[in-house]
């Protein structure tokens, strides 16, 4: 196959696999503002005292179907739907700091893009930090992978909240416009490439090859990243599957207390192996955790380009 540049790293080659051009896109960061946590909870190690932690979304801008959305964010309706209990418990365990003007659908107005243009948003898992915009994008597809959320769908009261799902959060016309991966778009990874790459299942969202969705279970049923390139080069949106970059650098997970809101504490462990390797294997490979302040720091407000 031809692809419309010449490889830029050996990671490039992971794009084969989908036997289509491929085009690169544009990215860019923003935060949908914060909330409070012990450090020692999110990374092995961190100090006793209380942290902000950031919630950033991504625009992935593709060069024939517009801006596509990984991701939310934060939004004024989150304490609208912690108000009851028991879902205020939501909030009373990690306070969330969010001022107006934070909105995923606000943070695009001022970059010059309408809410109602865009057309799909790409959805890492179900949790409410990612998901409580979904309803400022009126026309908007929803791509994810069934189990993400097929595995919430019957969660109700405490159970839901330990399990971060608020389900007022979704559109009332959700189903009406919810596109689960479908099983043709899996692309088949070669045994070869596996002890460098290890994911095992691969989507090819928009069946271009431009976006590749990997699986990173753990954190909740379902989650995935988002690989793609840039001009810059490659870049994996790894969604919670770490919480930062120092935490997939220096092989700092976080405490077994965070373990309590996953489904899969074993899976938790292999999607932050799968993170450490990557990052091993290919140094040129940007990893974006949705938490991540450095990344806030770096991409968000610094406006350092991908």
């Amino acid at each position: 196959m031809t692809l419309t540049q010449p490889f830029s790293s050996e990671l490039d080659r992971l794009w084969e696999l989908t036997g289509r051009a491929a085009p690169r896109v544009g990215l860019r960061i923003f935060s949908t503002g914060s909330c409070v946590h012990p450090e020692w909870v999110t990374i092995r190690g961190g100090s006793l005292r209380s942290v902000r932690i950031p919630a950033l979304f991504a625009c992935v801008e593709h060069p024939q179907a517009g801006p596509i959305l990984f991701d939310t964010g934060y939004a004024e309706r989150f304490f609208r739907e912690t108000h009851p209990f028991p879902a205020r418990l939501y909030r009373m365990v990690t306070p969330v700091q969010f001022a107006a003007g934070q909105s995923a659908a606000e943070r695009l107005r001022a970059a010059g893009i309408s809410p109602e243009n865009i057309r799909q948003i790409i959805v890492s898992h179900f949790h409410a930090d990612h998901v409580a915009g979904l309803q400022d994008f009126p026309q908007a597809e929803f791509l994810y992978e069934a189990e993400a959320l097929d595995s919430m769908r019957s969660l109700r009261g405490i159970r839901a909240v330990k399990r971060g799902f608020l389900p007022g959060l979704l559109p009332g016309d959700f189903d009406r416009r919810a596109r689960p991966f479908a099983p043709e778009s899996r692309v088949a990874v070669p045994e070869a490439l596996l002890p460098r790459f290890p994911f095992r299942r691969v989507t090819d969202v928009l069946g271009d090859g431009s976006l590749l969705a990997v699986d990173l279970p753990g954190h909740a049923f379902g989650q995935i990243g988002l690989l793609l390139r840039t001009e810059r080069g490659p870049v994996l949106l790894c969604a919670d599957a770490a919480w930062s970059a120092a935490a997939y650098r220096e092989n700092r997970p976080p405490s077994g207390l965070a373990g309590i809101i996953m489904p899969d504490r074993r899976a938790y462990a292999d999607s932050f192996r799968a993170l450490r390797e990557l990052h091993e294997a290919f140094p040129e490979l940007t990893i974006i955790a949705s938490h991540c302040p450095e990344a806030e720091r770096r991409y968000a407000m610094e406006g350092v380009p991908l």
